[in-house]
């Protein structure tokens, strides 16, 4: 980074809005469409400022109609322009499953690549804040298993602008998932460690790239999004007894970086993914494969452990919802348990 680069701590609602702003005032074609994008700023304060500075020709609030606004954004996308399309929730994906996933994802690959979709869809995630079972998954495994699409989920707001700014940049459809509990919003409880030194300039962080943000040598925590904040403040208590965690954030579902994911697991010897999706069929159990395949006995002192939801959906009581959704206590715990264990 130049000596004559500003820098400034943004939050990561900041950060977003900022990197898109930049890229519609660099790309005439980049337009945003949702709910309550425009002078609402998003529910998640993801498009504050936009609608002053760019006007509802190019910041266009819809009806509440997923299908109608995704299915839009795909048709704008194929005549040229790069729509970004708000799903307000991510939990609303099913009202607008088949534009996604039989249009937006598979279009490219059926016409031979003559038709570019160059759409970022972007959405909340995430639950810890008492909003039920409808308004609290993450569900981002969901989208990395579909072929034709890039799953992008950033922890931070230094890699969320950065990111941004290559998701509408690159020809492909991207999913771009920020969870509600790390945007900086004054009205949420999040962790503080998302807010971070965000430079002013447009900047991009290539996909496929993971970041390890703590190192460590006695055991590596795999995770993304809001578990990098609880890892961190997990690693912090360890620490104290003796326990020294390495951390990797993954940043980008597709593209995985499954090489920085490896050569970290290889060094410390143990594993622990650390997920709010659901702990069947998802990310925990893909990261646990991968090294289950790559890496061999001699290079485990552990078996692989996983933390994530339990198979239910995300209550609304508050003391279950806690219980379910994996917290800094139950992640040192983990850590704990697995600190105990050897393959003989």
């Amino acid at each position: 980074m130049s000596t004559a680069t500003k820098v400034r701590t943004l939050t990561m609602a900041e950060a977003v809005s900022e990197g898109i702003s930049q890229e519609m005032e660099r790309d005439n074609r980049v337009f945003v469409m949702g709910e309550d994008i425009g002078k609402y700023g998003g529910i998640f304060s993801a498009t504050t400022g936009l609608l002053d500075k760019f006007g509802p020709d190019r910041i266009m609030d819809t009806p509440i109609s997923e299908t109608g606004f995704m299915g839009t954004a795909i048709g704008a996308a194929a005549e040229g322009l790069r729509p970004i399309s708000e799903l307000m929730f991510v939990d609303f994906f099913g009202v607008c499953f088949d534009q996604i996933y039989n249009h937006l994802a598979k279009n490219t690959y059926m016409s031979g690549g003559n038709v570019k979709l160059p759409v970022v869809i972007t959405t909340g995630i995430g639950g810890g804040y008492n909003d039920a079972a409808q308004h609290s998954q993450c569900l981002y495994a969901t989208f990395a298993h579909m072929p034709g699409l890039k799953v992008v989920v950033p922890s931070n707001a230094y890699d969320a602008k950065g990111l941004m700014i290559q998701a509408i940049r690159d020809d492909n459809p991207v999913v771009f998932m920020y969870h509600k509990g790390i945007m900086g919003l004054s009205w949420m409880s999040y962790f503080e460690g998302s807010t971070n030194e965000v430079p002013a300039e447009p900047y991009t962080i290539p996909f496929g790239q993971a970041k390890v943000v703590r190192e460590g040598k006695d055991l590596t925590i795999v995770t993304l999004s809001q578990m990098v904040q609880k890892s961190l403040l997990a690693a912090d208590k360890l620490a104290a007894e003796g326990i020294d965690v390495e951390i990797v954030d993954l940043r980008t579902l597709v593209p995985l970086d499954k090489e920085t994911v490896l050569r970290s697991v290889g060094k410390t010897g143990r594993v622990l993914i650390a997920d709010e999706d659901y702990l069947s069929f998802g990310v925990s159990g893909e990261i646990a494969a991968i090294i289950a395949e790559q890496l061999n006995h001699l290079q485990l002192k552990a078996p692989v452990r996983r933390l994530a939801v339990p198979d239910v959906p995300i209550p609304f009581s508050r003391p279950l919802e806690q219980f379910a959704i994996p917290q800094v206590d139950s992640i040192a715990d983990a850590v704990r348990a697995l600190m105990q264990l050897n393959l003989d």
